[in-house]
């Protein structure tokens, strides 16, 4: 448990923990034990099983009670804008069946996403179709399927939408300055200021419903002044819409949230101390306001668990070697069975940078342990033939042996929702847990 969210998980309401517990899906087995506990039971299970067919494949373990407790923390520290979970970042079902009970609502980018939503119950009031460029088919489905909030940034958006679907309520994404941000979402999407002007007459001629302003600062967001800047530059244009006759009711302040694995810098902490306070100011109690964050409630929910399938030792030109401290020449490189083209594409499209940790060694476990043997300069790589396929170019770990095992923590976003089956390697599957109840 995290000490400073204490008070908020130890007194939410007994409403939603009674949703929270009912949850689980008599299909899918959830433990209620801590990772620690489950990743053990799990690899004793491989142990006692030596020999069945693909027993030392590499699994996650999802923790629903993490999730759960950052539900808890948003709604404690930013009470007034309801999140719309960012499905992109984790469709895994297990987690959507957990944010619909609790009442949230889904930012979906495709069809296929939409339908998993309602496919668990979701209703289509609760889902903001948040691509700014749609297929043209997937709007008339959303139109079938009543789906009506969406967003556009150009003029060829909103002609493409009146023709099918013009009851629709759209949003309008403006551009702002996500510099800052590891992923700049705004070269992709955003209407720059100077076009808003333009837009809101293209929608007046065609007779469109525009009901408010979205912007997104950026995926991984590194200034919590981005989300003030952004909130004022909405207000902006509220007010110029109002002027000619809108009456926008609706403000989504996007996603690039922290989650609970971020502890230096900007934390979630600064960003809702900055982000609540300007919205209050800006805002009026009626205007609804949401947001649709992601990695916020998964980032630090997931933990993966890779197998050493292979070893190799480096061997160094003697000049080289002559050079580095005489105690610990050895250099290893060391084959996972999940790599960069499966769960751990996260390093290449999310800038993330992952650390590995000793799980099992010679059939001792480790988690959360430190390893009091020497470590040796080593490299992690992933199991396809791609010399891509690197998690870790420059590490320290102990002398491991195939059959060994690694794990990393906050593997929850943007990883196994964009892994491939590349060179034949399944996708690694999810064992469930909850360290709430």
């Amino acid at each position: 448990m995290h000490a400073n969210l204490e008070t908020v998980v130890l007194a939410p309401p007994y409403d939603m923990v009674d949703l929270f517990k009912s949850v689980p899906s008599p299909d899918v087995n959830v433990y209620n034990r801590s990772i620690c506990e489950v990743t053990k039971q799990r690899l004793e299970a491989i142990t006692n099983q030596q020999w069945e067919s693909d027993q030392e494949n590499a699994f996650f373990v999802g923790d629903l009670g993490e999730v759960f407790r950052q539900h808890l923390r948003w709604k404690s520290l930013l009470p007034r804008i309801e999140p719309f979970f960012a499905v992109k970042c984790n469709p895994d079902p297990m987690i959507l069946k957990l944010l619909a009970s609790l009442g949230c609502g889904f930012d979906c980018a495709s069809k296929q996403e939409i339908q998993q939503v309602l496919d668990v119950g979701v209703e289509s009031n609760r889902i903001v179709y948040a691509n700014p460029c749609k297929q043209a088919s997937f709007v008339r489905y959303a139109a079938q399927q009543n789906v009506s909030r969406m967003t556009f940034d150009n003029a060829e958006e909103l002609h493409k939408i009146k023709k099918f679907y013009p009851d629709a309520e759209l949003i309008l994404r403006i551009l702002t300055d996500d510099s800052q941000s590891l992923c700049q979402l705004g070269l992709k999407f955003g209407a720059p200021l100077h076009t808003v002007q333009h837009l809101l007459e293209t929608a007046q001629q065609l007779d469109l419903n525009i009901i408010g302003v979205s912007f997104h600062v950026g995926s991984g967001c590194l200034d919590e002044n981005a989300f003030c800047d952004a909130v004022i530059s909405a207000r902006n244009v509220f007010d110029q819409a109002a002027a000619m006759g809108f009456n926008f009711t609706l403000l989504d302040v996007g996603g690039g949230f922290p989650g609970a694995d971020v502890k230096n810098g900007i934390t979630f902490e600064k960003v809702a101390a900055v982000l609540g306070p300007v919205v209050d100011r800006l805002f009026p109690a009626d205007i609804r306001v949401i947001a649709e964050p992601g990695r916020y409630y998964v980032a630090s929910a997931f933990t993966i668990c890779t197998n050493i399938i292979g070893r190799r030792s480096v061997t160094l030109p003697p000049a080289v070697e002559e050079e580095i401290e005489k105690e610990t020449p050895e250099q290893y490189m060391y084959y996972v069975n999940d790599g960069m083209y499966g769960s751990f594409n996260c390093i290449i499209f999310d800038h993330q940078i992952v650390e590995p940790k000793v799980l099992m060694k010679n059939e001792v476990f480790t988690f959360g342990q430190d390893v009091c043997e020497p470590n040796f300069e080593s490299s992690v790589w992933g199991p396809t033939c791609d010399s891509i396929d690197c998690l870790n170019k420059s590490t320290r770990l102990p002398k491991l042996e195939p059959g060994d095992w690694l794990y990393y923590e906050n593997m929850g976003a943007y990883t196994v929702c964009a892994a491939s089956q590349f060179n034949g390697f399944k996708k690694s599957e999810v064992v469930y847990t909850n360290t709430f109840c």
